[in-house]
């Protein structure tokens, strides 16, 4: 039995066959995700629904020609996403991502942000119903900016996120959520799994219509695809399936490190406290710190260091190599780095200090960046897990799988033991995982995660 596999994340569109007899991704491939929207304003992220579309559609197609026989397809993708589509799956606006700081703009003449007049609207308890994740990247802070500058879509408009979107617009259906897709969207009533209509009317925006949250593994709709129909079930958070792929177990700290970051523990139940409780498969949660600084961070650096060379036609080869070997020589240096370059859980005020003539090198400036990224796992560790009492580390993601400095640099602080995830395609594991469910070969997810692992 052959399955599709969907992937739409920050930079790529990853497609794979899932071959579940031998418990096998097959015929992997990927596609750039397309470029955002030019000329926009700053802080502004948007893409062109139609670009995606088309770019998804092309790689599903290859992938139908390697697997005729193809009983379904599954999908996951990047959170937070946001763009509107009438009832058969036309895109009604362009997408927004997380990406996207809007709400970090000033509120009339309040001397705050969009931002802040959303959390001054809503109680601390309300918060925590939805989840506590606080940030300017997510749908609602998207809404609220558009209903206040007149720039919702007229009616009929389903405020989607991108999965939903485009596998809605390949079948001709209407975009519909799974939890972890709702929670993203920031107004997730956690404990009842439904949209929080208080928040929602205090914020002003009932007239929006919300889209239907779907049970785990139920069918969206159906796409023709190589001349046949294929099925497509309910989308699912990209974040939710890397922790399926890593093999997310009880006990087990998660250190996720790619684009983005984050801090992870499996909840014996719904628990609440200094942290975001999320909605995970099986009827199960998660806590967690997401959007801590990773790769993302990283990459400025890469930038600043790449500038001068741009700037004279020189193109770089990958810095990769020598960043690593230069930091690696080094046994500690006094150049400290505080990677929030941008809107994260850390704050949004990076630095660069204590720098002298001897330690502004790349050695020293990595290895700084490397041991301020531990110590943001560490802080955000202790909030996850008060106690301290798991039992080793997981690490997953593609910095924290071929970066062995940073995995030392975070054990020094949490601990010795530890184990990497399988692989690097952790979507596309949790993507088998899923596939195992959907088809009725495992019981559940967790199920399907038990045969993965023997």
């Amino acid at each position: 039995m052959h399955f599709l596999a969907l992937d739409l994340g920050s930079s790529f569109i990853k497609g794979a066959v899932l071959d579940l007899d031998e418990l096998r991704i097959r015929h992997a491939q990927r596609v750039a995700f397309p470029e955002p929207i030019p000329g926009l304003p700053a802080g502004f992220r948007e893409y062109d629904p139609g670009a995606v579309v088309t770019a998804t559609r092309a790689l599903l197609e290859r992938l139908v020609a390697d697997a005729p026989d193809a009983r379904g397809c599954v999908v996951c993708s990047q959170l937070h996403s946001l763009v509107f589509a009438d009832p058969v799956g036309r895109p009604r606006s362009t997408i927004l991502t997380w990406q996207d700081q809007r709400a970090l703009q000033p509120f009339g003449d309040t001397g705050g942000t969009y931002f802040q007049e959303i959390n001054r609207r809503l109680s601390r308890e309300e918060r925590r119903q939805l989840g506590n994740e606080p940030r300017p990247g997510v749908p609602l802070c998207f809404l609220f900016w558009l209903a206040h500058n007149g720039a919702l879509p007229p009616s009929p408009a389903i405020a989607a996120s991108l999965s939903s979107f485009v596998v809605a617009n390949l079948c001709g259906a209407t975009p519909a959520l799974d939890l972890t897709n709702a929670f993203a969207h920031g107004a997730l009533e956690v404990e009842t799994g439904d949209w929080h209509r208080g928040v929602i009317a205090k914020l002003g925006l009932e007239g929006i219509q919300w889209p239907a949250i779907l049970p785990q593994g139920a069918i969206l709709g159906e796409a023709r695809l190589g001349g046949r129909p294929l099925p497509f079930f309910v989308p699912v958070g990209d974040y939710q399936c890397s922790q399926v792929g890593a093999g997310l177990q009880e006990g087990e700290l998660s250190v996720n490190i790619s684009t983005g970051s984050a801090v992870i523990q499996l909840a014996t139940g719904l628990e609440w406290g200094d942290f975001q409780t999320r909605p995970w498969f099986d009827g199960r949660y998660v806590k967690t710190i997401t959007h801590i600084p990773g790769g993302r961070a990283l990459d400025a650096l890469i930038r600043l260091l790449g500038e001068l060379a741009e700037a004279q036609g020189v193109r770089l080869r990958d810095p990769w190599d020598y960043v690593l070997e230069q930091a690696g020589r080094l046994p500690s240096t006094l150049l400290r780095v505080n990677p929030a370059f941008y809107a994260s859980a850390m704050g949004d005020q990076g630095a660069i200090t204590n720098a002298r003539e001897e330690n502004l090198t790349v050695g020293h400036l990595f290895r700084a960046a490397f041991e301020g990224m531990a110590d943001n796992y560490a802080a955000c560790a202790r909030r996850v897990c008060p106690a301290g009492d798991w039992r080793r580390l997981l690490f997953s993601g593609g910095v924290a799988l071929k970066t062995p400095l940073l995995r030392r640099l975070i054990c020094e602080r949490l601990g010795p033991e530890h184990r990497l995830a399988p692989t690097d395609e952790d979507t596309l594991l949790g993507l088998l995982a899923l596939a195992l469910a959907c088809s009725g070969r495992a019981e559940s997810v967790l199920g399907a995660m038990a045969s993965l692992s023997t």
